[in-house]
């Protein structure tokens, strides 16, 4: 089993994870925050085999799941059971590190709202994942087709994880980017070795790559001005939604809300966009918002695993190509 002895600087995730089909998004789309987080993962410890603990909060309780339920649970709630099997296991494997990596973290330096859990099943804060009741439920009269399909596939990759300097990494991953996955440096302002610019043009022909929403004057003057209190706007329409700095990716790094400066991740949540990486103009007394891609764009495209796996590439390819430099491992 494997044990990872480091000093780390990690950042602890909500996970910013969106899942791969409109359908299926509720509000998990906001989960783009990262938080800084030091902790040290002692040389004796070892929890690869332990049940993940699931902190209800709704009830209060907490469950422990053993580790091939949890993770069979977290794809059947992340990506759909109709993508490739090769995109099916990339996501178990993505799903596997978020958990021990949070898992850890939660050992190290205890959350007190998770009362001794390692997550819970708040999925506004961490990844998502269904019991086999609830799949039941979602998945309906495909239930025995698509649980069996991931779990089989999750069970030929349960024993890796993805590491980097010997450590679980932060294996963020997204619906689809604008075409080019964006660094954490641009979208949470951390920088992070392996989570970097890689190409994802396969996204471009995913569904609903772009998004047009139109906002009126008055609902665009109640949104700006619930999300950034105290925002100054004036009487032109035209000076309160104006983009003034872009990455190389398309995120939009800096915008002017009004007398305000914010970033494109505040525009984003506040108008409730598919993405950060959008354009604004403006007809009469009406804001067009056009998006590109969905979530926050860093690390996995789950739409371009799932078009890299269609093209004959394994799990290891995909997992290696958006997670640059990174190693799978077994435990």
């Amino acid at each position: 089993m494997k044990k990872y002895i480091a000093i780390a600087l990690f950042i602890t995730a909500f996970l910013a994870v969106v899942p791969a089909l409109p359908v299926m998004t509720s509000d998990k789309d906001s989960r783009d925050s990262f938080s800084l987080t030091e902790f040290r993962f002692e040389e004796d410890e070892d929890v690869s085999d332990e049940p993940y603990k699931v902190l209800d909060v709704s009830t209060g309780e907490i469950t422990e799941v053993p580790v091939r339920e949890y993770v069979i649970g977290a794809v059947c709630a992340e990506m759909p059971a109709s993508f490739h099997s090769e995109a099916l296991k990339a996501q178990a494997v993505a799903a596997h590190t978020y958990a021990e990596r949070q898992r850890i973290h939660e050992r190290q330096s205890p959350t007190p709202e998770l009362m001794g859990a390692d997550f819970s099943n708040d999925v506004s804060k961490y990844q998502g994942y269904y019991t086999e009741e609830q799949a039941k439920k979602v998945l309906g009269a495909d239930f025995e087709k698509s649980y069996r399909r991931i779990s089989e596939c999750a069970d030929e990759v349960m024993d890796y994880i993805i590491t980097y300097n010997d450590e679980p990494i932060i294996s963020a991953f997204h619906s689809m980017s604008p075409g080019m996955t964006e660094s954490a440096e641009n979208a949470w302002g951390t920088a992070v070795d392996y989570l970097v610019p890689v190409d994802s043009s396969y996204d471009i022909s995913a569904p609903k790559y772009t998004d047009e929403v139109r906002y009126s004057k008055e609902v665009m003057k109640y949104k700006l001005e619930n999300a950034f209190q105290g925002v100054e706007l004036g009487e032109n329409m035209v000076g309160w939604l104006v983009v003034r700095e872009v990455s190389e990716q398309g995120t939009v790094l800096r915008a002017d809300i009004g007398n305000m400066s914010v970033t494109g991740t505040e525009v984003r949540n506040a108008l409730a966009l598919r993405s950060p990486c959008f354009e604004v103009r403006y007809e009469g007394e009406e804001a067009v918002i056009t998006t590109k891609g969905y979530g926050h764009g860093v690390g996995m495209s789950q739409y371009g695993a799932n078009s890299m796996a269609a093209e004959g590439k394994s799990w290891r390819d995909i997992l290696n190509h958006y997670y640059t430099n990174c190693l799978v491992s077994s435990e």
